[in-house]
């Protein structure tokens, strides 16, 4: 395993209000409690790529190697004004959504991260599951591709929470599958999964050898161990399998009464804590 991150919503007031710090002083305070990757959100405070100019992304990128920092993963966000939606029936939407994916894929290359996650998007009424499903394939296809040139990794998240494509383990490995890309691999949040009343566990021996990156959250986004979430039988089904990727949280951000310093403090504590009961070395 490459190490614990933790993902930034819950410092950049996304998706609802919750408390919002500028990325450098969400970094520090990240690396502060101890952990070896930050998940950054590409949305406003922190990294939506219009907003990042070159001369800040060198700085930001001076800042993580000088508080040991690597960054685990990006994640376009889903929803909100723009819509990036590639499953969209509006073709001019559809086209902007790959282009911000190419935006936040070369702000990844900039930041040394390996891996972007892929959002597959959601139907619209009047649209067919199918249309849709062909859709963000071909979407999927194009980011796929152009992360490849990159050196970069592209994981679909089955999201049943957010949106209603992509919702089971099944389905991101089938697209996964038919993008035809090396590259393109899946990953899942124990949230999505405990959402469906599935057993998270179950999603790691599903996903085995395409399984490239691992979102952490308890019910209700709360921080592990303090929900309904069997983490102690996740943590072992992924030290069966070798995972060899991120345990990364993405914790919190689901009200305004989140304290985002407690939600990362909590969360690598309870982690560390159950990987050397388990003895899994990293």
């Amino acid at each position: 395993m490459k190490g614990i991150s933790f993902n930034t919503w819950t410092y950049s007031s996304f998706p609802v209000w919750v408390p919002s710090y500028p990325l450098e002083e969400t970094i520090r305070r990240i690396a502060s409690f101890g952990y070896e990757g930050i998940e950054i959100g590409c949305a406003s405070p922190h990294a939506w790529p219009d907003y990042v100019t070159k001369e800040r992304r060198g700085q930001i990128l001076k800042l993580l190697q000088a508080e040991n920092l690597k960054v685990a993963a990006m994640l376009p966000a889903p929803g909100g004004g723009p819509g990036i939606n590639p499953s969209s029936p509006l073709p001019e939407e559809r086209k902007f959504a790959i282009n911000h994916y190419k935006d936040v894929l070369r702000l990844a290359h900039d930041w040394e991260c390996p891996t972007v996650i892929y959002i597959a998007g959601w139907v619209v009424y009047g649209t067919t599951q199918s249309d849709a499903w062909n859709y963000s394939l071909e979407g999927l296809i194009d980011i796929g591709n152009y992360a490849k040139k990159l050196g970069i990794n592209i994981v679909v998240e089955p999201t049943p929470t957010d949106s209603n494509l992509i919702e089971t383990a099944d389905d991101s490995l089938l697209l996964s599958e038919q993008s035809g890309l090396s590259n393109v691999k899946v990953m899942f949040d124990t949230f999505h999964a405990l959402y469906r009343n599935e057993v998270a566990s179950d999603y790691v021996y599903r996903m085995a050898d395409k399984l490239h990156h691992v979102h952490i959250a308890d019910s209700d986004r709360l921080p592990p161990g303090q929900g309904r979430c069997d983490f102690t039988e996740v943590f072992k089904a992924l030290k069966a399998i070798n995972y060899d990727g991120y345990i990364s949280m993405e914790v919190g951000f689901h009200t305004r009464q989140a304290e985002p310093d407690w939600y990362a403090r909590t969360s690598i504590e309870y982690v560390r804590a159950k990987l050397k009961e388990l003895d899994w070395q990293y």
